[in-house]
């Protein structure tokens, strides 16, 4: 066995070598429709899951908290969002989808898509669907407590 099959059987670095070409393609067809990944997944979980503080939106999307207020203040200057103090704490704001927000989220949607389409090319619908099946599962098997 040579050398490159061995690396070509480590899922591992199989995966690793996807999601380094899976973010730069994201992040270059999001960056000409003037949108950044942290962007949808703010715009994406305040549409799923409804309004939520800054906290609970670095919890929802990976975000690390530091770096969502950058986002936020991105967002809240395009107008996607919307601030408003929280009734039941003042302190904490409560984090709200615009309507311009969801129309920016459904434009950057198809942009996903598209990408998506070009991403998973070699695969039919069938196996689209169970790849995402697959890493949906790995992915709650390693973000589960005690894994």
């Amino acid at each position: 066995m040579n050398s490159d099959d061995r690396l070509r059987q480590r899922a591992s670095r199989l995966l690793s070598q996807v999601a380094t070409r899976s973010d730069r393609l994201i992040n270059e067809g999001l960056a000409q429709a003037d949108a950044r990944k942290w962007h949808y997944a703010v715009l994406a979980s305040l549409q799923d899951f409804g309004p939520a503080s800054q906290a609970a939106l670095s919890k929802r999307t990976g975000i690390y908290r530091s770096d969502m207020v950058g986002v936020l203040n991105e967002l809240a200057q395009r107008q996607l969002v919307e601030r408003a103090p929280d009734p039941d704490d003042q302190r904490r704001n409560v984090i709200t989808i615009s309507t311009a927000g969801r129309r920016q989220l459904r434009r950057l949607d198809r942009v996903l898509d598209v990408l998506h389409d070009e991403l998973l090319a070699p695969l039919d619908p069938t196996e689209r669907d169970h790849l995402v099946r697959l890493l949906t599962r790995l992915l709650d098997h390693h973000d589960s407590p005690g894994s």
